[in-house]
């Protein structure tokens, strides 16, 4: 075990199984945050909220390379370990779980997990090797930490609704606990890439969100969804966004199409943009 100032850091398997069982024997409950580090505010609030929740908070910060294309920006993901213990430290969290590559994924590891449902489209299309990844590391994670419950965001929302089908498909006995999106000032959904913007690329996005909660609203009015998805699409091109790869309405529960076509029970729109080489999703409910 390694110490930041005011926080534990483990990087092994061995360690965080018994600082954690540890804490069990104690009677103490475990809550867990998974990251990917570059942490900000948004990232604090599920440790704030895991701490209500539990006894003991465990935060991992792991760059997972199993959910990047080869193409896709790993080798750039911003990584600054020492800032987020500080960070994780004043939010209530007890530990950091900070593994190397090779520690998750040692020489001739040889397993995947394929999964279907709520994985399949939107994201699932353009970033195919994902989901996939997502539910490697975080059952591993999940395997190594055991907490009793685990905080995700609701701005990633697929991949929010794949973790809670495949913990329930896997008999995981956690807690999947959803939080609110965390927004700046203007609604800008908070994400680690937002800081490959610049400032007239920040302008653009602050748009999204706006142009999601007028489409929400037209969705909740009734009005025929390849309508409004066709409106927002050509808003976003229109804000200054150079390409879209989707922007759908979809069922809250399991992102399944509405077959009439209209919002008939509880929807989520979702969209993924992009702006130069960053690519930056959100989504509201309807």
């Amino acid at each position: 075990m390694t110490a930041n100032a005011l926080l534990p850091v483990v990087r092994t398997v061995a360690e965080v199984r018994a600082v954690v069982r540890d804490w069990k024997r104690q009677g103490l409950t475990v809550g867990m945050v998974p990251t990917m580090g570059a942490l900000h505010e948004g990232h604090l609030t599920l440790v704030r909220e895991a701490a209500r929740r539990a006894d003991r908070v465990v935060a991992s910060n792991f760059v997972n390379p199993t959910q990047f294309a080869p193409h896709e920006d790993l080798s750039r993901y911003p990584r600054r370990q020492e800032e987020d213990a500080r960070l994780l430290a004043g939010a209530g969290c007890h530990m950091m779980f900070a593994p190397a590559a090779d520690e998750m994924y040692p020489e001739q590891f040889a397993t995947s997990i394929a999964v279907a449902g709520p994985a399949l489209g939107l994201e699932g299309d353009f970033r195919p090797q994902m989901f996939g990844g997502v539910a490697l590391v975080v059952t591993k994670l999940f395997n190594q930490v055991q907490p009793d419950l685990a905080i995700f965001g609701e701005k990633d929302y697929q991949q929010l609704m794949v973790i809670r089908r495949f913990v329930r498909d896997l008999d995981l006995p956690i807690e999947i606990v959803a939080a609110p999106t965390e927004r700046d000032a203007a609604g800008l959904a908070l994400s680690s890439r937002n800081e490959y913007l610049s400032e007239g690329q920040l302008a653009v996005a602050r748009r999204l969100n706006q142009i999601l909660a007028e489409a929400a609203e037209a969705a909740a009015a009734g009005r025929p969804l390849p309508g409004v998805e066709r409106d927002a699409y050509s808003a976003i091109l229109k804000a200054g966004f150079e390409r879209i790869d989707y922007v759908a309405v979809r069922q809250a529960e399991d992102l399944s199409v509405f077959r009439d076509g209209v919002v008939d029970g509880p929807a989520r729109i979702l969209a993924a943009a992009w702006l130069g080489k960053t690519r930056l999703i959100d989504n509201r409910a309807v």
